[in-house]
């Protein structure tokens, strides 16, 4: 079975939010121990590359993009 997840703007933002980057954190970690692909909207490309250069390079990092 292929699985896969869309993931939206707020979701990479919670990452390194206070708030929310444990829960965040989690579920990333979980996206890569069961080998689920993440997808992403060019919008979302957009919107991301736009962000600090800490959420770029963590993104480009991951290879989310």
């Amino acid at each position: 079975m292929i699985k896969r997840v869309y993931i939206d703007t707020s979701v990479f933002g919670g990452y390194f939010d206070s708030e929310f980057d444990e829960p965040t954190k989690n579920f990333f970690r979980i996206l890569n121990e069961q080998n689920v692909t993440v997808l992403v909207s060019e919008i979302l490309e957009l919107e991301i590359y736009k962000a600090p250069d800490h959420i770029v390079e963590w993104l480009t990092l991951k290879e989310l993009n």
